[in-house]
């Protein structure tokens, strides 16, 4: 049985496991990243690789952050809550830990772990949303990753969905994750919250009575139990969603679209709103096939299990 270790790296907290050849993590670590040191951060990563490498014979590491990263899956070009520009973090990982490294894209390895594991597994062609604070993306095409040609496709949450929109922090202004992501949501809770109270007093009594107290989290779980103000939130942010979704299938047309992030624990809270934007919005839906639309199956660990097996693909 292969084993590698796959890592999930965001700009406050990483997650790394030993994961087989079945998508199984064998044992989880979670730490704080050091987010303004490139040195700090690869140092940590090493500090685990000897962690777990000292109860596992582990062949591989993978290592999925939230950023641009090249087409050779080698270095990190951007990572906007990180401190890498340029960094050639597979070559530095590699020389600290003396293991054969790939790096990828956050929303890649989760889209890659839920083909493989997941909600997608029999598919060949798919493409799956993240909504996290923003929105993630990764698309598979004929059982591949799909990178584009500098290694930086797929980030759909800064599609333009309204003109001269919201300002995004990508720096446009409209994009679709201003709308259609957990930020959304919980700017839409608040403003429900505040314009009603008594419509949202079961979510106003999970945070601390006041708007500003509400979080994603919060909103998930008072829908769940029934909370108006809560349903029409994850309503609101389901419709942008679709509408999103819509825009990808008129240029990718996948047969399957996987959902993932926590507001997946709202199920068809949001799926219902979802499918019903994607289905109005379609060109020619009534003359057409109709993507599958699927809630993701492997919740926060998609992505190191899906580094871990890209590391493990990849493994020469």
């Amino acid at each position: 049985m292969a084993l590698t270790i796959g890592f999930d790296i965001g700009g406050t907290k990483l997650a790394a496991g030993v994961v087989d050849d079945d998508g199984e993590i064998l044992q989880l670590v979670r730490r704080g990243t050091p987010s303004s040191d490139p040195d700090q951060i690869e140092d940590r990563i090493a500090e685990i690789v000897e962690e777990l490498r000292s109860d596992h014979d582990v062949s591989a590491v993978g290592i999925g952050a939230a950023g641009f990263i090249d087409v050779d899956s080698a270095v990190v070009l951007f990572a906007p809550n990180l401190a890498w520009r340029d960094e050639p973090l597979r070559d530095e990982v590699a020389k600290r830990v003396g293991l054969p490294v790939v790096v990828e894209n956050d929303a890649n390895a989760a889209a890659w772990a839920e083909l493989r594991f997941g909600a997608a597994r029999g598919v060949t062609d798919l493409a799956m949303v993240t909504i996290g604070t923003g929105i993630g993306a990764g698309i598979v095409i004929k059982g591949e990753l799909f990178r584009g040609t500098f290694g930086v496709a797929a980030e759909m949450g800064h599609m333009q969905v309204v003109p001269d929109g919201r300002e995004c922090g990508c720096g446009q202004r409209g994009c679709w994750e201003q709308y259609g992501s957990g930020r959304a949501l919980v700017r839409e809770a608040r403003d429900l919250a505040a314009a009603d109270p008594a419509r949202a007093a079961h979510l106003l009594g999970l945070g601390d009575g006041t708007p500003a107290g509400i979080t994603g989290p919060h909103v998930t779980d008072a829908a769940v139990a029934g909370d108006p103000a809560a349903v029409e939130a994850l309503a609101r942010v389901g419709h942008w969603i679709g509408i999103g979704l819509s825009n990808v299938a008129v240029t990718l047309d996948p047969g399957t679209f996987v959902i993932g992030g926590g507001v997946c624990a709202a199920g068809d809270l949001l799926l219902g709103p979802t499918r019903k934007a994607f289905e109005a919005r379609l060109p020619g839906a009534a003359y057409r096939p109709i993507a599958d639309l699927r809630l993701a199956q492997l919740g926060n660990e998609a992505g190191l299990v899906g580094a871990a097996d890209l590391a493990r693909l990849y493994d020469p």
